[in-house]
Formats: structure tokens, C-alpha cells, sequence
């Protein structure tokens, strides 16, 4: 079967656009509000889960424990949430925002995705299927299959924490950006 060589550039040229359009809006996260789309979506999660502990966090989050875990280090370092034992059973631990995280919520923007998955509702079933099944055979054709959906997390020091498989998450790599 013959193709068209432009629709093929073209497919690519769209793909390239979507994992730039990734990128910039994850930068201006961190540039401009101090937090990496993931934290932002940890401190979204503490809000939504009730109680708020980091296994509901990470199942909410959908990232595994050991990612939440490192995550809710980093911001319980910047004042931006609380973690406390239960009294009865001290092997729960409740996860609340502090004051700080509260602001850093109320100011950040929503998240990439939000602002996808609002959209997707508007469009008709027969079309989200569509798109849905294109990005699998994508994902397929990357072989990517089989990669855990959430992102990369940049750290407030520009390192990467690259993602394995659960608890194989590698972190303090150096983190080099194309500008």
C-alpha cells in the first residue's frame, strides 16, 4: 500500500507538537509556581481524598506508592503539606495540607490534563473512542505500551527522577534540557 510521505511528516510534526506543548506547560509550573506537574497533582489528591493518606494519594494520583512517598518528602520539606501519625493505629499516617499548601494550590493553574479531559467531555463518544484508539496503536508503535503513565518528575533542582517499574524509580541524575 502506498502513502502519502507528507501525512506521515505530518503525523510526527503533531506528535512533536502535543510532547512540546508537555513540556512548556510542565516548565511553567515549576518557573513560574515553584511546583512540578506531579506535585501539583499530589496537593490536588490531598484534597480530594478522604482520609488523605499517601496509598489513596498514589492510587488517586495513579503513581506508585514509592513515587508518592518521595514526592510527599519533597513538599512536606517546603512547608507544603503535614504528615501525622494515627493516634490508635501509628501505622496510618494522614496527609494535610499546610497553609503554605493551600496558597500554592489556590494560585497554581489546573493541570495540563484537567484542561484536556474537560474538553474530551464535549466531543462524542464515537470520537473519544477514536482518539482513544490512535494513541494506543501510537503508544504501540513507540513501544511504549507497557510504560507506566506518569510523567517524569523534574525536582526543584533541575534532576530528573527517571520511571521504572514500582520502586525502581531512579533519582539524582543529571537533568539536561534541550532549549
Amino acid at each position: 500500500m502506498a502513502s502519502d510521505p507528507d501525512i506521515e511528516t505530518r503525523i510526527v510534526a503533531s506528535i512533536r507538537r502535543i510532547m512540546r506543548a508537555v513540556d512548556l506547560h510542565s516548565r511553567h509550573l515549576v518557573d513560574e509556581f515553584g511546583l512540578t506537574g506531579p506535585q501539583l497533582a499530589v496537593l490536588q489528591a490531598v484534597t480530594r481524598c478522604e482520609p488523605a493518606t499517601p496509598g489513596a494519594i498514589a492510587r488517586s494520583v495513579r503513581i506508585s506508592a514509592a513515587t508518592t512517598t518521595g514526592i510527599l518528602t519533597r513538599l512536606q520539606k517546603r512547608g507544603l503539606i503535614v504528615r501525622t501519625r494515627g493516634e490508635s493505629d501509628r501505622r496510618t499516617v494522614r496527609v494535610d495540607l499546610t497553609d503554605a499548601g493551600r496558597k500554592a494550590l489556590a494560585a497554581a493553574p489546573s493541570l495540563l490534563q484537567d484542561r484536556f479531559r474537560d474538553q474530551l467531555v464535549h466531543l462524542e463518544g464515537w470520537e473519544r473512542s477514536m482518539i482513544l484508539s490512535v494513541l494506543q496503536r501510537i503508544a504501540t508503535m513507540m513501544d511504549a505500551e507497557d510504560l507506566e503513565a506518569s510523567p517524569m518528575l523534574v525536582t526543584d533542582d533541575s534532576t530528573l527522577v527517571f520511571r521504572g517499574p514500582p520502586g525502581e524509580d531512579r533519582e539524582d541524575q543529571d537533568f539536561i534540557r534541550e532549549n
